[in-house]
């Protein structure tokens, strides 16, 4: 159960990122994951950041390489942002070391996102330094293999090395029952991409906490609404093929649920700022502008349009904004 003194900011937030504004089948998934969480999906996550001990390594992966028959190094515009904010509130508050994973061929378009965020984007070595004095919000970004089993074996070796206090995921596409990474069309487009939902399987495996965020039922963290997923989301029960639907088996201890990932991952950021009674933790609508804009100027395409632009899953940018001023006025109170 969430924080009973946060109830009411936790709910509306839920109710805030669950509205179906794409048409995905993401409130009853919302339903469905809330009915397995026991409460709010927001809250249990904010919940889950807040026991990171302080100066703790943390996983987190975000990051979609959506046209790799093209070129691996096009990405989508969910994601990334979603994920600066939650790693910009972790390292302000708790100088964790966030260490992201994703294609090799996307770590560039991902260092730029977080660092519009207000981080510094380093090596290990070098960010552990800045992170041990606190004179720098730092963030790694490495790379992560693209193929099944130099990814299986990589999994147990990053965990040894970091001691990770929780792996966070958002917007990350999870293999479905057959072992494909598919698209919401039901198109495998698992080519170029990093199969971190191994390193996510040894994190639960291992009891690590584990927050995940996704908007269409491919994602890690859906397998604990699979049933939900095959019932209500388009080719949830089988691909245009015939063959075993989109959804990702990957789990998590928490899931949220979101109609854009971006907007999960805000709503975790707000309610984790009203916990720690920080409002300049929370992502904000001036952070979003500029998000969004490097986002455009990086080449971060906008995957349901098909171009580069500032709407995010083909849902207009202005919406993006308001959902940021309205996760402000949602969690105001708490700093009253």
């Amino acid at each position: 159960m969430g924080n009973p003194a946060f109830s009411q900011i936790d709910d509306r937030l839920d109710a805030l990122v669950s509205l179906d504004l794409g048409g995905r089948g993401v409130e009853q998934l919302y339903r469905a994951a809330r009915a397995r969480q026991g409460g709010s999906l927001v809250g249990a996550a904010a919940d889950a950041l807040l026991s990171i001990p302080d100066k703790a390594n943390v996983f987190v992966t975000t990051g979609s390489v959506s046209r790799a028959w093209i070129s691996p190094s096009i990405g989508e515009n969910d994601g990334p942002a979603g994920l600066a904010a939650v790693v910009r509130a972790l390292s302000l508050s708790k100088h964790a070391l966030c260490i992201a994973f994703v294609e090799a061929t996307l770590i560039d378009t991902t260092a730029a996102i977080l660092t519009s965020a207000g981080l510094t984007v380093l090596p290990y070595e070098q960010a552990k330094l800045a992170r041990d004095d606190g004179s720098l919000a730092v963030v790694c970004v490495e790379a992560f293999p693209v193929e099944d089993e130099p990814a299986k074996r990589a999994a147990a070796a990053l965990i040894e090395k970091y001691r990770p206090a929780l792996f966070f995921s958002t917007e990350r596409v999870g293999r479905n029952a057959d072992g494909i990474y598919c698209s919401m069309r039901g198109i495998d487009y698992g080519m170029g991409r990093a199969r971190i939902d191994y390193l996510f399987d040894e994190a639960i495996e291992r009891k690590i906490p584990t927050v995940a965020v996704g908007d269409g039922g491919n994602e890690i963290g859906m397998g604990v609404v699979a049933e939900a997923v095959k019932s209500h989301v388009k080719f949830g029960d089988q691909r245009p093929d015939g063959s075993a639907g989109i959804g990702a088996v990957t789990g998590a201890d928490v899931l949220v649920t979101a109609a854009c990932s971006n907007w999960g991952c805000y709503a975790i950021a707000g309610a984790y700022a009203a916990r720690s009674n920080k409002a300049a933790l929370a992502h904000s609508p001036a952070m979003e502008a500029a998000l969004l804009r490097r986002g455009v100027d990086i080449g971060l395409i906008n995957s349901v349009a098909n171009v580069i632009d500032g709407n995010v899953d083909g849902i207009p940018e202005a919406t993006h904004l308001a959902v940021a001023q309205l996760i402000s006025t949602i969690i105001a109170p708490a700093f009253k």
